[in-house]
């Protein structure tokens, strides 16, 4: 007997050949059934590099988005502000750049740092910073195993999440340092390049420090809903390097259960625990979920325990983006 007809859901990326948003269309071509695609062009859009085969895209407007069950925002702040005033009442929106956060119908939402499945009715799902979904992830996996008392948490933020024009400056500078020539920093507003920033220039697009509160505020409320997980110390610290996101955490427990527990309950569901081979922001590229390693007691506090994690920072979005598509669709 033939198989009966579907028909594929409709969903509309606005962004549609920023970096995020192909990492988005090469996640929607893997689900089963994988929908069907409306691309649309957003407003100076931080473009990704000339693909093989170019991308079709229609206007930002309001009949772009007829028929879509779901519309991610993958592109700027801009864009992501248009989209919620032009966009069907009957399109939920997953806004992957926080633009819309502080809407009054915008829910934050991180399915892999979730307690519990949730079917939310919000018009507008957030999705929570990736570093702050890779913490959340981190932290309450963590407190199944022992009682936390407190932990502290280095975020090495990679210049892809200042979109393709962050790539571009940071290999700009490195070229310049090199050869003498001037810098561009339209983008940092100072050297990245062989450098680690603690803060941007003055004139940077957006301060550091409003990037790490970001951080904090998402993860606070991801882990509101995790009784006994405490709020960790954190510091956002630019790196100097193109893409993923790189953790140094030091986690105090009550007991330390020992290395050998803590991989045991870490690993699985999301967390690949690498103890022979920790791993590198390079080496997680195009990885699902997050990647632990070099667990090591502290020398100085039998209680605690240091940690080296990485992840995707593009991917560990695109996924709970999608998470949240499927609740939909």
């Amino acid at each position: 007997m033939a198989e009966p007809f579907l028909v594929r859901p409709l969903v509309a990326v606005v962004g549609g050949d920023t970096l995020l948003a192909r990492e988005l269309r090469e996640l929607l071509a893997e689900t089963r059934p994988a929908p069907r695609v409306e691309l649309i062009s957003g407003i100076a859009e931080q473009l990704a590099p000339e693909e093989e085969e170019p991308v079709v895209m229609v206007p930002l407007a309001a009949a772009s988005f007829e028929g879509a069950a779901v519309a991610f925002l993958a592109g700027s702040h801009a864009s992501s502000r248009k989209a919620f005033k032009i966009a069907s009442k009957n399109t939920v929106l997953i806004d992957l750049t926080s633009a819309l956060e502080e809407q009054p119908t915008a829910r934050l939402r991180a399915p892999f740092a979730e307690k519990a499945p949730v079917k939310n009715l919000a018009a507008v799902q957030v999705i929570a910073h990736p570093a702050a979904i890779a913490i959340a992830m981190f932290l309450a996996r963590l407190a199944e195993c022992a009682p936390l008392r407190r932990s502290i948490v280095h975020v090495f933020e990679p210049a892809s999440e200042r979109g393709q024009k962050g790539l571009d400056e940071l290999q700009q500078q490195n070229v310049a340092v090199l050869s003498f020539q001037k810098l561009k920093t339209d983008v940092f507003d100072t050297q990245l390049a062989f450098a680690m920033l603690a803060r941007y220039g003055e004139e940077a697009d957006e301060p550091l420090e409003g990037i790490e509160q970001r951080v904090e505020r998402h993860l606070a409320s991801l882990l509101a809903a995790w009784d006994g997980v405490p709020m960790p110390s954190l510091r956002v610290i630019q790196a100097p390097v193109f893409h993923g996101h790189s953790f140094s955490v030091w986690v105090e427990f009550e007991e330390n259960p020992g290395v050998e527990a803590l991989k045991r309950a870490l690993d699985g569901d999301g967390i690949d625990v690498r103890p022979d081979d920790p791993p590198t922001n390079i080496g997680v590229a195009g990885q699902n979920g997050l990647s632990v390693g070099a667990i090591a007691v502290d020398p100085n506090q039998a209680r605690a325990c240091w940690f080296w994690m990485a992840a995707d920072n593009f991917r560990l979005s695109a996924e709970n983006a999608v998470a949240v598509m499927k609740e939909w669709v």
